[in-house]
């Protein structure tokens, strides 16, 4: 039986729609890669990247010939036509905003960062970061005049919008304190762009959840740096929690007797992991290193008090990620934190101690990995919050066999809604 016109192109929308919305999350694929991630057969997927492609919703970038491997016939690339759509990534560090602008197609336009005190205000912060925008922009002659999404990635756990995750006291409210108001406002305003705002180490797990041929939809992430903060992908989305804490890894207690935590409680895994946390155990061990650079020197000399230090850290994040993962069965483990380069000792023992606490029974735990992406690549975690939430792409000229319909959908997204109701 023939199907009728209008569920049709309704369905057809729906397709377009899931196309779309592969290449704004994942930048330029193959047509064989898009088939994988939206479910759909070759033929069909034919049809619609076919028909995108004479609309020019979608365009051919380049061929995967770089990438592939044996002697077949390279396939064409497809993504977003770059200069539909513009998105911004900011990370405020401690020390310095990154900044990076990429294109539709995912690819970098501009990056630049600049560097502050680490006492400096949130409004010169915010102020230096707008500066280093506008260099960008006159360096690179590059304007944002189709800006879709800011994605901007702050230090520490960003609250819900009323902030009721964050402790009454004053000793935790000096340290796990939410976001400055107003930087997300002062982008919006300058740049007139839907603006979302997140813990940057959130977003960093994100960030390596879909980056990389080997990309996932489930993953725990965990950084070690002056504190442990981290990061849950479940579903391709990342968890925040009700209050805007999940993934606080740093602060699930593993010593109830140990040293005192910054959170106010006593023996919390940043105690243990956090690189001031190693260095502090070093010494009691009588072994006196100031930073990393020396204890990078240890490791390489092996020495034994070293050796026993990071085996034991890495032994009680081990435990805490195994707790994580018999509750959220996720593919993927990443421990992040240059202190993770420097002695590669802390994800091999994270392995070993992970697949000890994982069911016997299982058949495969996750992969245990170090981050692909550095610590100075938050941007690049922003950047990917606002692939995976703008709605901005989903308009896009009309065929003319749906062009004009009262039952034809006026978006891809509403088409969706309609499908889903």
């Amino acid at each position: 039986m023939q199907m009728p016109s209008g569920v049709h192109a309704l369905v057809r929308r729906t397709h377009e729609e899931r196309v779309m919305r592969a290449l704004q999350e994942n930048g330029a694929m193959s047509r064989g890669e898009i088939a994988r991630v939206v479910g759909l057969s070759r033929t069909t997927l034919s049809e619609i990247t076919g028909n995108l492609l004479q609309r020019g919703a979608i365009v051919v970038v380049d061929t995967d010939a770089s990438r592939r491997e044996g002697s077949g016939r390279p396939a064409e690339r497809l993504a977003l036509d770059p200069a539909s759509a513009q998105f911004m990534g900011v990370d405020f560090g401690h020390r310095r905003v990154h900044v990076v602008v990429a294109d539709a197609a995912h690819e970098i336009m501009v990056s630049g960062s600049v560097r502050y005190e680490a006492t400096a205000t949130w409004r010169t912060r915010t102020e230096l970061g707008l500066a280093l925008v506008d260099r960008l922009s006159g360096e690179a002659g590059v304007h944002y005049g189709a800006l879709q999404g800011i994605g901007i990635g702050v230090p520490g756990p960003y609250p819900a919008p009323d902030g009721a995750a964050w402790p009454r006291s004053t000793t935790a409210a000096t340290v796990l304190r939410p976001a400055p108001e107003g930087v997300d406002v002062a982008f919006a305003e300058r740049f007139d762009a839907p603006v979302i705002v997140d813990n940057n180490t959130r977003l960093a797990a994100l960030a390596e959840a879909i980056s990389g041929a080997d990309s996932v939809a489930d993953l725990v992430y965990v950084r070690l740096s002056d504190g442990v903060g981290g990061g849950l992908v479940v579903g391709g989305q990342l968890v925040t929690g009700s209050t805007g804490l999940a993934g606080e890894l740093g602060h699930v207690t593993v010593e109830p007797a140990g040293r005192p935590c910054r959170c106010g409680k006593r023996g919390c895994l940043e105690t243990v992991a956090s690189v001031p946390g190693i260095l502090a155990a070093c010494w009691e061990f009588g072994l006196r290193l100031e930073n990393l650079d020396d204890l990078a020197a240890a490791v390489r000399r092996a020495h034994p008090v070293v050796d026993r230090v990071l085996r034991e850290a890495a032994g009680a994040l081990g435990r805490v990620v195994g707790a994580a993962t018999m509750m959220l069965n996720p593919a993927k483990v990443v421990v992040g934190g240059e202190i993770t380069r420097l002695a590669p000792v802390i994800v091999e023992q994270v392995a070993a101690t992970l697949a000890a606490e994982i069911f016997p029974t299982a058949s495969a735990g996750p992969v245990v990995a170090a981050a692909r992406l550095s610590d100075d690549d938050g941007a690049i975690g922003a950047l990917a919050a606002v692939f995976h939430s703008s709605p901005l792409l989903a308009r896009y000229p009309e065929t003319a066999d749906v062009k004009g319909r009262s039952d034809a959908p006026h978006s891809a997204s509403e088409g969706a809604a309609h499908v889903r109701s």
